[in-house]
């Protein structure tokens, strides 16, 4: 290849590193936050909206269920549904409709709000 041939590439390159790192998950300390979430509300509507009867999670009793992925260490996740990166509001959405950001997901859309739904997230994201 020509030497401007070459030069010609390395934009597309970098935009590809670029792109292909973005993806890659978040570094250690990143800790993300639900805006307008809270982890204890979130806490009584997973029990309340009986999330355990498919996934085990830790801290809410009778959170058991084996037929979805277990939702522990969620911020450390690089993905919300394998598919879509882990952000706050891109987990909210997915909680709120999980057929309309994944159709073939086997998670249902349970009616809740969207309050619901950030306080869902919210707990997920704590600290365990």
């Amino acid at each position: 290849m020509t030497r401007a041939a070459l030069r010609s590439l390395r934009p597309s390159a970098t935009i590809f590193t670029l792109v292909h790192l973005a993806g890659c998950g978040h570094e250690g300390n990143y800790q993300p936050r639900v805006h307008a979430g809270d982890a204890i509300r979130g806490e009584a509507v997973i029990a309340r909206l009986e999330c355990g009867a498919c996934h085990v999670i830790a801290g809410v009793p009778g959170a058991v269920g084996h037929t979805g992925p277990k939702l522990d260490a969620y911020a450390a996740r690089p993905y919300v549904a394998g598919k879509f990166p882990n952000e706050p509001e891109t987990l909210v959405r997915f909680i709120l409709d999980p057929p309309a950001m994944a159709p073939l997901t086997a998670m249902p859309a349970v009616p809740m709000t969207d309050q619901d739904a950030r306080d869902i997230a919210a707990y997920l994201y704590k600290e365990t």
